[in-house]
């Protein structure tokens, strides 16, 4: 997912400090009780001076005076130049005091700025280090004079021996109302008046060492810094690119924004990756190479190419250097902050800092120094893995062995589970100069079957398409590639083509009978794929089953069952649940974690299909619980996919529209479960607002699900904008979308999944009048679904038989169907469903002006207000205030606060867009900008449920009352 930054940069300041609650409570205890001293270390970017400045805005300082001095970095540096640095401060504050120190004089040749308020300067003394005395004495006088004073000098690290001297001093002549704060950095080592502060008579110097941020905290930095809560994924790459330093996690943060044409953070961590060092930073890092020597240099060039980790052996091995040569040069390397140690191993500070010194490696070295490293891992010199191995060989331009180590870690990341992994390395395998036309073939197969659960649809589909395209290949092969192109079709949401070459594959695969069976077991499921009638998929699972007895393979087997199973379910065929049960309970399933919560999540979106809501919540709790063991990365996004479904039926609303809109966006990487995101996304819409919105999410949906012939999809958001059209009085738009949606209900021959596309036909033909068409298409309907265990067909059926009871003058007919419809769907759970069977069931009552006529209406009401569905609580509220039934609070009207009610403003630009006026005449007439208007025109048309403005004036009328 993106995660839009507010308005605001990296680079504004963070309005409140992260992960140092501890290091600021000692500060402010120094404070409280002068005089005292406080020593803030820690390495460079490591928040030493964000914390002062925390501390110096809090209030018990934040009234107190202040004088803060830097040290610079400077090659001859000033004596005593941050406390005369902080001096230069002091303005006006001695002017009129009437007794100042003598000795104070001597200060004031050395700060002009404040010379007048000082004594005159005292006669020179010929002895260096008496007069040196004397100004140590003055300046201990003059902050004396100040206090209560802070007085805070930054950087000591680079402070000269005269400023040393004078710490030291002071530490010993602290004056009883001051507090002095020092900050240093620790990589340039033990600072020289550590015993001076540890002996001071006031008490032993607090010594406050900030370490890096932990992972968690540099999650929340990153949240304060962009206004949005970074994914955990990307929040654990941040912590390692970072080391946790903070000003390193701004300035990443800082660049990965201002490189982004979106300026948005990426959902994936990969993306950090490739993100080049923040300016900044690669100076600080390359001046801290440069203060190395050439040999210490030229090691540390060598363990940068090796790695985050270094490791002795091998280096000496690569850099023909000695033990103790090498041992001398990373501990250089960790004095500037380069290294530090973890874990026993000497490691780059931060990925960062691996990177510059990388890129700082002429580029024939670095190839030189993988070769070098490849060769010595190669020979037994340090651990080595295929994954090390192909890294360095292909870096150092060895294609040969580079693809022969990258097909060995393919398999091993195979070997675990890992199927990103081993595609990757596949690809990259593929992508070399020279791969012989074999080996090519050999890869792209293993490519297909691990790309297809990797999620790298988009960069193998050329590579295999080429060599379908360019090889003249074997029939085994040709069939076995065609299947792994298939497949990747269908993945990335190509249902029709992905459909026709597998099919094309079969002749191909003749020989092969386990791939055969697996690529019959693909045919055979119904659901993805128009043009193909149940029973040609009948006739597919029936010769998978063949081809699996025939292979011998378990596992093929499994997979056809698996298959035929969800096949069954699709058409509500009650045998389906005793062979779902077996295959849950026997070993075959328990054993593969994968296969298990592939089925679940299958199973679990038929039952949604056919309306068991109990049993896809159980599926989907199943396929929840072994997720997480079976490491299968595609399975994540069908997972909340399916959840959402599930939230969707139950009528669990609460924050799905904000879920279900993630799940369509830019970072989604399995094609073939976009388009019944956004036909959801649409569904939400289509009750709660906007319904212009809702219609061109179903009209988007319908257009790509008619192009890859995606029949599931295609029928569900015919019937959506069917339904859509029917609550805006478009009957004759409502008629034809729902005619095509019965049409490929029609032509699919399964009458289950034509539960809400006959309903809303029938109801759409009723309404333009009597005839033939709705009796014969129910009988069709029912006829089709004779012997079916499904809730909603069946609550359709009844539905429809009392639309047309209703139609023919039939009430107690129609009111005993459209009840007996309702209570099918409460006992289904299906609130939605319900809450519409309640809104027919209370019309048809209230027609009749029968006594409990407004019971219905109002438990219809009440359900679509559980699910905040605002354009239905709109259209029901009309039908009861048209019937003269009570509206209960709080939808009756009155004031109310805000949320899915109008603010005052929006209430005047829709009052304006209901009496017919244009946006820009109301921007003219309310002094706002035409984008201002339109925003809250849509907003009220949204929180009103208004289909559109012409609905705006009676919807604000009943609002009113």
């Amino acid at each position: 997912m993106l995660l839009e930054p507010q308005a605001s940069h990296a680079d504004d300041p963070v309005d409140t400090l992260v992960g140092r609650r501890e290091e600021l409570a000692v500060l402010q205890a120094a404070i409280a009780v002068p005089p005292s001293l406080a020593l803030v270390e820690g390495e460079a970017g490591i928040g030493k001076s964000r914390l002062v400045r925390e501390l110096l805005a809090a209030p018990p300082v934040a009234g107190r005076r202040t004088l803060v001095g830097q040290c610079e970095q400077l090659q001859e540096p000033l004596p005593l130049s941050p406390l005369l640095d902080a001096f230069r401060q002091v303005g006006s504050t001695l002017a009129g005091a009437e007794v100042l120190n003598p000795v104070l004089g001597a200060l004031a040749p050395l700060v002009p700025e404040i010379a007048a308020q000082l004594p005159q300067p005292p006669p020179a003394l010929a002895d260096q280090g008496a007069e040196r005395h004397r100004v140590f004495r003055a300046a201990v006088a003059l902050l004396d004079e100040l206090s209560p004073l802070v007085l805070v000098l930054e950087d000591v690290h680079w402070a000269d021996t005269v400023t040393f001297d004078f710490l030291a001093f002071l530490a010993a002549h602290l004056p009883p109302c001051l507090t002095v704060i020092l900050t240093a950095r620790t990589e340039t080592g033990r600072l020289p008046i550590r015993e001076a502060l540890a002996r001071a008579p006031s008490g032993a110097a607090r010594i406050v060492g900030l370490s890096p941020l932990n992972r968690p905290e540099v999650a929340q930095l990153a949240s304060r810094i962009l206004h949005s809560a970074p994914s955990p994924e990307v929040a654990d790459r941040l912590y390692e690119r970072t080391g946790g330093i903070p000003f390193v996690v701004e300035e990443v943060l800082r660049t990965l924004m201002e490189g982004s044409v979106t300026r948005a953070i990426p959902a994936r961590p990969e993306a950090l990756d490739d993100l080049a060092v923040p300016a900044v930073l690669r100076d600080v890092i390359v001046q801290r190479l440069l203060t190395l020597d050439d040999d210490a240099r030229q090691i540390l060039n060598s363990a940068a190419v090796l790695g985050l980790v270094t490791d002795d052996r091998l280096l000496a091995e690569v850099t023909e250097r000695g033990a103790g040569e090498i041992a001398r040069s990373l501990a250089s390397a960790q004095a500037v902050g380069l290294l530090h140690e973890e874990g026993g191993h000497s490691c780059f500070r931060h990925a960062l800092a691996q990177q510059v010194v990388y890129e700082s490696v002429p580029a024939a070295e670095r190839r030189w120094l993988h070769l070098r490293i490849a060769r010595a891992l190669e020979s037994g010199v340090g651990t080595s893995t295929a994954v090390k191995l192909a890294h360095h060989y292909r870096l150092a331009g060895r294609h040969q062995e580079f693809v022969v180590h990258a097909e060995a870690a393919a398999e091993a990341a195979l070997a675990h589970g890992n199927d990103a992994t081993a595609a990757r390395f596949l690809l990259e395998a593929l992508g070399a100069e020279g791969v012989p036309q074999t080996d090519r073939v050999r890869l792209a197969l293993k490519l297909g079957r691990a790309a297809v659960d990797g999620l790298a649809h988009a960069e193998a589909l050329p590579i295999v398409e080429g060599l379908l395209v360019t090889e003249q290949l074997p029939a085994a092969v040709r069939g076995e590639l065609r299947f792994a192109h298939g497949r990747l079709l269908r993945q990335s949401g190509d249902a029709r083509a992905g459909y026709l070459e597998i099919d094309s594959a079969i002749e191909d695969l003749a020989g092969e009978p386990a791939l055969l069976g697996r690529a019959l077991a693909v045919l055979a499921a119904p659901e993805t794929v128009t043009d193909r009638h149940m029973c040609e998929h009948v006739a597919r699972c029936d010769e998978a089953a063949a081809a699996a007895l025939r292979s011998g393979d378990r596992s093929v087997d499994v997979a056809v069952r698996i298959t035929r199973a969800g096949l069954m379910l699709e058409q509500g065929q009650p045998e389906s649940w005793p062979l779902i049960d077996d295959l849950l309970g026997g070993d075959d399933l328990r054993t593969s974690f994968r296969e298990r919560v592939r089925a679940c999540l299958n199973w679990a979106q038929a039952a949604l299909h056919v309306g068991r809501l109990d049993r896809a919540e159980a599926l989907l709790a199943e396929a929840r619980r072994v997720s997480e063991q079976a490491d299968y990365l595609r399975l994540a996004e069908v997972v909340d996919l399916v959840a959402a479904a599930v939230d969707h039926a139950a009528g669990r609303w609460d924050g799905l529209i904000d879920r279900v809109r993630r799940m369509g966006g830019a970072d989604a990487t399995f094609g073939a479960a976009t388009l019944d995101s956004r036909l959801l996304h649409g569904s939400l819409l289509a009750a709660i607002g906007p319904a212009e919105e809702a219609a061109a999410r179903f009209s988007e949906v319908i257009a790509v699900a008619e192009r890859v012939g995606a029949v599931w999809p295609l029928i569900a958001a015919r019937t959506a904008m069917a339904r859509l059209l029917l609550t805006m009085d478009d009957v004759d738009g409502a008629t034809d979308h729902a005619r095509a949606a019965v049409a490929d209900v029609r032509a699919k021959g399964n009458w289950v999944w034509g539960a809400a596309p006959v309903v809303c036909l029938v109801e759409a033909l009723t309404a333009r009048g009597p005839g033939n068409e709705a009796a014969e298409l129910v009988d069709e309907f029912a006829a089709g679904l004779d012997g079916t265990d499904a809730p909603r067909a069946q609550a359709a059926l009844l539905t429809t038989r009392g639309a047309l009871a209703s139609a023919h003058d039939r009430p107690d007919e129609a009111e005993a169907l459209l009840g007996s419809a309702r209570r099918v769907l409460m006992v289904a759970g299906l609130r939605y469903d319900e809450a519409q069977a309640a809104e027919r069931l209370g019309q048809l009552r209230s027609e009749r002006g029968e006594v409990r006529d407004g019971l219905d209406l109002e438990a219809a009401l009440r359900l679509y207000g559980a699910m905040a569905a605002s354009r239905d609580i709109a259209r029901i509220c009309r039908s009861m205030r048209q019937f003269g039934v009570p509206i209960p609070y709080p939808w009756r009207g009155g004031r109310r606060s805000l949320g899915q009610t109008l603010s005052p403003k929006e209430h005047r630009v829709a009052a304006l867009a209901a009496a017919g006026k244009t946006n820009q005449e109301i921007a003219t007439e309310l002094f706002l900008s035409r984008r201002t208007v339109e925003s809250h025109v849509s907003s009220a048309l949204r929180k009103l449920g208004c289909g559109s403005r012409k609905d705006l004036a009676a919807m604000l009328l009943s609002v009113d009352e």
